[in-house]
């Protein structure tokens, strides 16, 4: 009994989905009726490597549209992620590439996406972020890598 337990305590943890924290937001275009265009800071940490927190900015449409959730926000986001601990732990063996957050950019179709890749011969993590459309993708992207102290090497599956 005592095993169900934990393995459901486990499935538990690794199911919460992965929400942003919001930082902060600078105004970038007033706008007379709902919200003010602005560029918004939003922290993600990193579900199963503890200790490393992203930080990513990116565009918000205000006006009306913008208040009620119906604007389409521009397909740009700048990512940095950091060790925030003293030392990382990893709830396991991580693939060379997983899509680590999604979350939705507008009511269609388009979602911000961030990918985790290892560098297994240099002991890194790589994060990249990029939006995707239904129909088409986006070029724009940004990227930056976490290394890892070599004492602590990265569990790959």
């Amino acid at each position: 009994m005592t095993g169900i337990r934990i393995t459901l305590g486990m499935l538990a943890i690794v199911c919460i989905p992965v929400k942003a924290e919001l930082i902060g937001e600078v105004d970038t275009a007033f706008r007379w009726l709902g919200k003010d265009d602005r560029v918004v800071i939003e922290a993600y940490d990193d579900p199963k490597v503890q200790g490393i927190t992203c930080y990513v900015s990116r565009a918000r449409t205000g006006g009306v549209k913008g208040t009620v959730g119906l604007a389409e926000d521009k397909a740009e986001a700048s990512i940095a992620c950091r060790q925030v601990s003293e030392v990382l732990h990893f709830s396991g063996k991580l693939p060379v590439q997983e899509d680590v957050f999604t979350e939705r950019m507008s009511i269609l179709f388009k979602r911000l996406h961030i990918v985790r890749l290892v560098d297994s011969k240099r002991n890194t993590l790589i994060y990249l972020t990029y939006s995707d459309k239904l129909i088409e993708g986006s070029p724009t992207n940004s990227v930056t890598a976490v290394p890892v102290a070599h004492g602590n090497p990265i569990p790959v599956k």
